[in-house]
């Protein structure tokens, strides 16, 4: 049996956890007047406090040494990405609301005003004014700009294929095209908007090789929520990738590639980026230990 820790030690671990958790409810509590302000866009379904406290304190353990004010906009950024594949995977009917929505987002990014039909922008609008105001925006606002038109354009491809899938007009994509096609989670596209309001010179020299990683955390991610929620997609008629496979273990042999692939991968980033990829290390780890026991979303 493995000894005790010390009163001291267990102590200061508990005091430690309990400062990130209050980082959790401060970004909870801003999440939560996020959702009274865009009533339109957050009126029902899974947008209640149970979603909320779980962005919430999934960005605080991912990047714990950050204070409260600094994870506000990384957390709206989560929304956004929830809410948007709420559109999408919910709401959108044909293919031409769909091509509308994604144009409007787009639209947005770009620095036009949102429609007043148009609640997911007048969102998105309100996020794109506060990156703006970042310095290092003027820098590394075309990279937010490309991963948010990365997102958009995924989450269509993905309606696209289930939409055919459904109808019988072709195939389901094989799993490689489906990973290629991970922006759909929307991970990367919150990274970068975290690394623009909390990053220093150095973060913003390497954003390039910062996306790669991020992108193969993500595809991971991708892999780890589809193992986690496939009686879910199944009821939801959503794309799941065990369902491009003729056997689960395949999916998890895959995954199981994936970690020791970006492990590799964040090992040689923290030299050059230490806190970068501790963030990357956490993301994974916390998501994937979330995922064993419940789910973002809380709608059956």
């Amino acid at each position: 049996m493995a000894p005790l820790p010390r009163v001291g030690d267990e102590l200061q671990q508990a005091a430690e956890h309990g400062r990130v958790c209050a980082l959790a409810a401060y970004g909870q509590r801003d999440l939560q007047r996020c959702l009274t302000a865009h009533p339109d866009l957050f009126a029902e379904g899974p947008f209640d406090g149970a979603l909320t406290s779980s962005i919430a304190l999934a960005i605080a353990f991912s990047a714990p040494w950050c204070e409260a004010v600094e994870l506000r906009l990384t957390n709206r950024a989560v929304l956004w990405g929830f809410a948007l594949d709420w559109q999408v995977d919910r709401l959108a009917t044909s293919a031409v609301e769909l091509d509308r929505l994604v144009q409007r987002q787009l639209s947005v990014t770009d620095g036009a005003s949102a429609a007043t039909d148009d609640p997911l922008g007048r969102f998105l609008a309100g996020l794109h004014a506060d990156l703006v105001a970042v310095p290092a925006f003027a820098t590394l606002g075309g990279a937010w700009r490309a991963a948010a038109r990365r997102t958009l354009h995924a989450m269509r491809q993905e309606w696209q294929w289930k939409t055919a899938m459904r109808d019988g007009l072709q195939p389901p994509p094989t799993l490689a095209d489906y990973l290629n096609n991970a922006d759909n989670l929307a991970c990367t596209v919150v990274n970068v908007v975290h690394w623009i309001r909390t990053g220093g010179a150095d973060t913003q020299a390497r954003l390039d090789r910062l996306v790669i990683a991020s992108d193969a955390v993500q595809r991971a991610l991708r892999l780890v929520n589809d193992l986690s929620t496939h009686e879910r997609d199944l009821r939801w008629g959503d794309l799941n990738a065990i369902m491009l496979v003729d056997d689960r273990a395949v999916v998890e042999q895959v995954l199981k590639r994936l970690v020791t692939d970006v492990t590799d991968l964040l090992d040689e980033l923290r030299a050059d980026c230490p806190r970068e990829a501790a963030y990357l290390t956490r993301q994974l780890g916390y998501t994937t230990g979330f995922y064993r026991s419940t789910d973002f979303w809380g709608v059956s």
